[in-house]
């Protein structure tokens, strides 16, 4: 696995013990489909919720929400019509979130979250 994909995972497993600690519910992890994957699949409180993990070991390349264009809202859209196809049970409202984990690696990762990402 390639040190990119290694940072990525460990971002995806910091972001939902993130989440877990303020109370999130993770329901799926990668998720995948024809259509993609999504990071992880959360609920809070009676809201479905679909995050987008970005890490970032600097911002060289711009901050990790940048990442999140439009073209990758809108398939993240599709990806939780998917998901919410795939298990009916789990209806009701949902939106999709962003977790951005800065880690270099020495010291403690800083970790963003934005609810409801637009």
């Amino acid at each position: 696995m390639a040190a990119k994909d290694e940072l990525g995972r460990l971002g995806e497993s910091l972001a939902a013990h993130y989440l877990e600690r303020a109370g999130f519910e993770i329901l799926d992890r990668n998720w995948r489909c024809s259509q993609g994957e999504v990071d992880l699949v959360t609920r809070e409180g009676g809201e479905t919720v679909f995050v987008e993990v970005k890490t970032r070991s600097s911002t060289a390349f711009g901050h990790p929400f940048e990442a999140i264009t439009a073209a990758k809202l809108n398939r993240l859209r599709k990806l939780a019509g998917a998901w919410r196809e795939a298990n009916p049970d789990q209806s009701g409202p949902y939106r999709i979130d962003g977790v951005a984990v800065h880690w270099a690696g020495e010291v403690e990762p800083e970790i963003e979250h934005l609810r409801g990402l637009r």
